[in-house]
């Protein structure tokens, strides 16, 4: 029997509760017992459907070993998390990252995850490139020069004048946006024409694969979460993302490092290995699709990478860019270096 170290419940009309020393899902119609997972082993409980209820003991259960319960619709947007108030970690870090915010660390953190973003995006598209050198030529060097031209726009942002998060964000922004529509002409060329796809969409978008790409992206977030709160961070008090109320930016902050390594990676493989991407007729991922892309994105997360001289989970490199972050920002560390993956 594998071992269930994420709890993904996709399925409406679905109960998690708590068995001894377990979580057993179990469906509200027939009470039948679905599946179990030792709380021992769980480090996640992901819920991504509506009419799914989950026990009072079940929570008490997961918040007392640390394991974070986190919602997203049926899209994968993230609409709640439930962690432990003890996790949130010390006052002297929180207070370290809200007074980051107008001074030079602040603006450094910021452009950090602008860079971290961009080289991973010219690194995947180099990666991706190497396999159609001899195959396809042309496309070789197309994706060679979109990459090349992202990367363009890592020399714009070190060049940057201005001490404050608040004095560089527009050029920041500018900057990442300018790379990232090089960088989707470069995914565009990654995937197989019966796709059709119409470029990058957010919110609205009804197509496989930005629907993929938005439902990976929600998948990520509530792993992002975890690391910041592990962290002792804030995870509404951003850097690069603006301040709103409600709005999460500091986890809007460090998922830029990690998107094109764990979820546009993990896309693209499941694309060009014959994996189906299936929309029903409201422009929704259907459930066995969402099922296929969580344990894409859950497995790229464990999977080792070469990181720092040895090999490392994604997962543990995300809890160490949390804590290098933290670390940063106290005033411990001259200097916050994004996480850039090997290929």
């Amino acid at each position: 029997m594998s071992i269930i170290q994420h709890l993904v419940v996709e399925e409406f009309g679905r109960h998690i509760g708590k068995h001894q020393e377990r979580l057993r899902v179990t469906d509200l119609k027939t009470g039948d017992k679905l599946v179990e997972a030792p709380l021992l082993h769980l480090e996640s409980v992901v819920i991504a459907s509506r009419g799914v209820s989950i026990s009072a003991d079940a929570i008490a259960a997961c918040t007392e070993r640390g394991i974070p319960v986190n919602f997203l619709d049926s899209r994968g947007n993230p609409f709640a998390a439930l962690y432990s108030a003890g996790l949130t970690g010390t006052v002297l870090t929180r207070r370290a990252q809200l007074q980051a915010y107008d001074d030079r660390r602040g603006r450094d953190a910021a452009a950090a995850f602008c860079i971290g973003k961009l080289r991973n995006q010219c690194n995947l598209l180099r990666y991706m490139a190497k396999y159609r050198k001899t195959a396809a030529p042309e496309t070789f060097d197309e994706l060679r020069l979109l990459a090349d031209e992202v990367l363009d726009h890592v020399t714009e942002i070190e060049r940057l004048a201005g001490d404050t998060a608040d004095a560089v964000r527009f050029e920041l922004l500018s900057a990442e946006g300018r790379g990232a529509q090089r960088y989707w002409a470069g995914i565009r060329l990654l995937l197989r024409d019966d796709y059709d796809w119409p470029g990058r969409q957010t919110r609205g978008a009804t197509d496989p694969v930005n629907c993929a790409l938005n439902y990976g992206y929600g998948i990520l977030y509530g792993q992002v979460e975890r690391v910041i709160v592990l962290a002792g961070l804030d995870p509404y008090a951003g850097f690069l993302h603006a301040d709103r109320s409600g709005k999460p930016s500091l986890v809007l902050d460090l998922i830029e490092e990690f998107r094109a390594p764990v979820v546009d990676r993990a896309l693209l493989s499941l694309i060009n290995k014959g994996g189906a991407l299936v929309v029903d007729d409201k422009g929704r991922l259907d459930e066995a699709t969402r099922k296929l892309l969580v344990s894409k994105v859950l497995e790229r997360l464990d999977s080792p990478v070469r990181h720092a001289g040895k090999q490392q989970t994604l997962r543990s490199i995300m809890q160490q860019q949390a804590r290098r972050l933290a670390v940063f920002l106290r005033g411990e560390q001259a200097a916050y270096q994004p996480f850039v993956a090997n290929w």
